[in-house]
């Protein structure tokens, strides 16, 4: 049986075309979105040329839909490869210097970037543990980056965007800590920053999201060899 592939805020840019990318790769992927009928279309698409792919309902923010999914792929697939958890938010005013951020867009922000990614890698990981090597793949930012937030000297000291980037350091800190549970299984853990890819949430990014999912894919498809715990690029290795 081919390699079974999840990826989250799979309905459009990044996690559309990984989703995509992956099952051109001859991995039986599921795309999750809170409204599968956003990639209806696409996931025919595939189907007409022979792929194996899944729609599947998920809002990773709502605890009865993470269950549902979970229960969903364990009943259809047995056991989970790779998640790719691409789904996120980025609510910040950029007109708004960090202080005078809403703590509503922080509640909103922390809940889907951090919360929910937690959560459903938490609901899918039993799933994972029965691969032969399972891969998750969180996507962060270079935003989450402390490192490079704190040095003058870098292009994204003068982007602050606080809750986004708050949640990716996070998601960076739970990438370690996971890392760390999971050191000695067949399963590797890390965190990627696909690049600046012109999305809906970034309409200003300069890669396309194809672009942008080829470092997805290269993390999704680690051989044992490959690094674990890390946080990289398409470049390599970036500062926490």
């Amino acid at each position: 049986m081919a390699s079974v592939a999840l990826v989250t805020g799979a309905s459009r840019g990044i996690g559309l075309a990984t989703a995509r990318l992956l099952t051109r790769h001859g991995i039986a992927t599921i795309f999750a979105m809170r409204n599968p009928d956003d990639a209806a279309d696409t996931v025919a698409a595939l189907g007409e040329e022979g792929r194996r792919c899944a729609l599947l309902a998920l809002d990773i923010c709502d605890s009865a839909s993470i269950a549902a999914a979970a229960n969903d792929v364990a009943a259809t697939f047995g056991r989970l490869d790779i998640l790719v958890n691409n789904a996120a938010v980025m609510i910040d005013d950029p007109t708004l210097p960090p202080s005078a951020q809403s703590l509503d867009t922080w509640r909103q922000t922390l809940e889907t970037n951090l919360l929910g990614t937690i959560a459903v890698t938490r609901a899918l990981l039993p799933l994972i543990r029965t691969a032969r090597a399972g891969r998750i793949v969180n996507v962060s930012s270079s935003g989450g980056s402390l490192g490079m937030h704190s040095d003058p000297e870098t292009d994204v000291y003068p982007h602050k965007l606080p809750a986004y980037g708050a949640s990716k350091a996070a998601l960076n800190a739970w990438t370690i800590h996971l890392a760390y549970e999971l050191r000695d299984t067949p399963i590797k853990v890390n965190a990627i920053q696909p690049g600046n890819t012109c999305t809906s949430l970034n309409p200003h990014g300069v890669l396309t999201p194809d672009e942008a999912a080829e470092t997805c894919l290269r993390f999704a498809l680690l051989d044992a060899d490959g690094p674990h715990g890390g946080f990289f690029d398409a470049d390599g290795r970036l500062p926490w």
